[in-house]
């Protein structure tokens, strides 16, 4: 039953293409109309037999188009429905910021016990997802996918902060001088810097009184898991308001660049695999055939949930086949998840430079140091939570005033760019394992449990 509403869907929506271009003059317009709106009440009914969210955003996307296709007037009074979506979005950023980062830090106080491996493992971390984050940059910078999107003026015209003319402001301006005023103005990197030092301090204290202030964040930082899942089931009312609204004002053609912001990912990912990746394991003396059969499975996986914590277990057992000891694993893929987030990172500096096009905005070297810096910091900690990589450009977009229209645009689409991230960030942390593994001398030069690896 599933498979027959998903082609008559395409059916649907096929002949609708079809009659659309005949509608030049020969056919009547509300033909197609109708057949499109029939392929999106087909794919709705999809949705519902598969009760799948993702469906149901990609519904919103299709009849807020088709909406602010068909009665512009109309649609350009259902922004409303977006700009609730995002006041509850921007609520949960300063609470989930602080209560991850907290855990992420202070809850590894292992990482002293560990010493060398800790500190090798976050120096490979930091560096490689910077690496990925530059490319990232690059792309979009290359491809300027965003430079297709035009907002309405009101939109375009917002004063945009991107603050800091001097180093010495730049500084001034990571540190807060009061939390709770950086939190209301939406300083996304001062929050981070109170987390982090919060975290520092709270790993410093004696562990019976380390143990309360930790549960809370723990507990908090569950809490805004399932805050950030009621509001996910709100999102495809949400984007059917804002792309009705924003294809209203603006037309069809503002889609278009989705499709080119979604090539120009996939290809920085590919270059990040080819010209970093692989690479690394080449100089660490990694033969590649047996581990890219190792990796193959939690990397597939991965991609298709799009959730790096689905792979851990199986990552684990193909890495422990392959040679890496246990402590190695152990240590290294769960901090990775959480650190080394080179799929995330490369997405995010890629998807903030693309909304800071479609605003118009021509970023400096500086302007865009500070966009990065911000991600770079702001992302850690993040892994569990539903949408986390979408959550941190929103949140740094917020920060620098950046408009809300092209948010939406990259949320409709954020499934897609989700596959390919998460599958990258899983092949990272793979690379990342076997790497420190043999840093440490703990790999055998030809690793004898690779066939093992493939099951």
């Amino acid at each position: 039953m599933k498979n027959r509403l998903l082609l008559a869907a395409v059916a649907a929506a096929t002949i609708a293409i079809a009659a659309s271009l005949l509608a030049g003059g020969h056919v009547s317009s509300l033909l197609p109309t109708l057949l499109r709106w029939l392929a999106i009440a087909l794919i709705a009914a999809y949705a519902t037999s598969r009760r799948s969210l993702t469906g149901w955003i990609l519904v919103g996307l299709l009849a807020g188009a088709e909406l602010g296709h068909d009665a512009p007037s109309v649609a350009v009074k259902l922004q409303l429905l977006g700009t609730i979506f995002l006041r509850l979005i921007r609520v949960i950023i300063a609470p989930l910021l602080f209560a991850v980062l907290v855990v992420g830090i202070a809850g590894h106080a292992d990482l002293k016990k560990v010493g060398r491996l800790g500190i090798k493992s976050l120096i490979y971390f930091e560096v490689v997802s910077t690496i990925a984050m530059l490319i990232g940059l690059a792309a979009i910078n290359l491809s300027r996918a965003g430079e297709g999107v035009r907002l309405p003026a009101a939109a375009a015209s917002q004063p945009l902060n991107l603050s800091p003319h001097t180093a010495s402001q730049l500084i001034t301006d990571i540190f807060p001088e009061n939390i709770a005023k950086s939190v209301a103005e939406g300083q996304v990197l001062q929050i981070v810097v109170f987390s982090i030092l919060f975290a520092m301090a709270l790993a410093l204290v004696p562990e019976p009184k380390r143990r309360p202030v930790l549960a809370f964040a723990e507990s908090l930082s569950e809490t805004m898991f399932k805050f950030t899942n009621i509001v996910m089931y709100v999102a495809p009312i949400g984007v059917f308001g804002a792309v009705a609204y924003t294809v209203g004002q603006m037309g069809l053609t503002v889609l278009l660049p989705l499709l080119k912001l979604l090539a120009t990912m996939y290809i920085a990912l590919v270059f990040f695999i080819v010209f970093v990746l692989v690479p690394i394991l080449l100089l660490a003396g990694i033969p590649l055939k047996p581990f890219v059969r190792a990796a193959a499975e939690p990397v597939t996986l991965g991609f298709a949930t799009a959730s790096s914590e689905a792979t851990l277990p199986i990552a684990m057992e193909k890495l422990e086949g392959f040679g890496v000891p246990r402590q190695i694993v152990a240590f290294v893929l769960p901090t990775g998840y959480s650190f080394n987030m080179d799929g995330a990172s490369l997405y995010q500096s890629l998807a903030l430079i693309f909304v800071a096009q479609a605003a118009g905005m021509h970023l400096t070297f500086g302007q865009q140091t500070v966009m990065i810096l911000t991600l770079l910091l702001s992302s850690k900690g993040t892994a569990g939570v539903a949408r986390a990589s979408f959550l941190i450009v929103f949140a740094a977009a917020t920060s620098f005033h950046l408009p809300m229209e092209p948010l939406f645009l990259l949320f409709a689409i954020d499934q897609l760019m989700d596959m390919g991230r998460t599958a990258v960030t899983v092949l990272g942390n793979c690379v990342a394992c076997v790497v420190i593994a043999r840093w440490e001398g703990e790999l055998p030069a030809s690793p004898h449990g690779s066939r093992e690896a493939t099951g």
